[in-house]
């Protein structure tokens, strides 16, 4: 059960533990966010609610549909492909400078992000490990030291973790750990033309483990969803 803290969570506190909830897929695409069952599940205002989901609307991470509220956001199948192949686009090349510039504190903080998802995986937290695998791709871009790319990698990022959420039809649709782990040691050497095939084999990995036909469903209980 969610424990309601003596002190109201803010507007953005809220936020934050709604953004995660999504990419950690405990709440589905599709699934309604209802302000009064929200409310009372973390113990705030319908105020603190609604700025929170505005912010998520900002995002895209939730889409409000006139006269039936507010929803997880549910990428079309039209976006799904548009958004991997800007990252197909984007990706390669942003390793290509993070293998340039990585220092050995770089490659620390990724193999201990990586650890963090091994872990997940272990204890079959797969929405946690999904997570963790989108932030590792964040990080790259952070490492190529490319601010406007990084800002356009974490969307494509927050869209694809929608996107696998609604689409994924077998576990490798997560980061398989072999892959990153192949990336990790091609920054370690400065190889920058192998850390952008890596890169370009593994988004192409990604792509067909999704079945871009059929959705999940919403879960049947939202307090149950953010309870996990």
């Amino acid at each position: 059960m969610t424990e309601v803290s003596a002190i109201p969570l803010s507007a953005e506190q809220l936020f934050e533990k709604l953004e995660l909830a999504i990419h950690e897929h405990h709440l589905a695409p599709g699934t309604k966010l209802g302000e009064d069952e929200i409310g009372d599940i973390y113990g705030v205002s319908r105020t603190t609610v609604r700025a929170a989901l505005q912010t998520l609307s900002h995002q895209r991470l939730v889409e409000h549909k006139r006269n039936r509220g507010a929803f997880v956001a549910q990428p079309s199948v039209r976006e799904a492909r548009e958004v991997f192949e800007a990252r197909a686009l984007l990706e390669p090349r942003t390793a290509y400078s993070a293998a340039e510039r990585a220092t050995p504190e770089d490659i620390v903080k990724l193999q201990t992000h990586i650890d963090a998802e091994h872990e997940a995986l272990h204890a079959e937290n797969y929405g946690r490990a999904l997570y963790l695998s989108g932030q590792f791709h964040i990080e790259i871009a952070k490492i190529a030291d490319q601010e406007t790319i990084e800002s356009f990698i974490t969307q494509l990022m927050s869209r694809s973790s929608l996107i696998v959420a609604l689409y994924w039809q077998r576990r490798a649709a997560m980061c398989e750990s072999h892959a990153h782990d192949a990336l990790i040691s091609a920054f370690a050497a400065h190889d920058g033309p192998l850390a952008e095939e890596l890169m370009k084999s593994h988004l192409v990995d990604l792509v067909t483990s999704l079945d871009l036909r059929n959705k999940t469903s919403a879960p049947l209980s939202l307090k149950d969803a953010l309870s996990r």
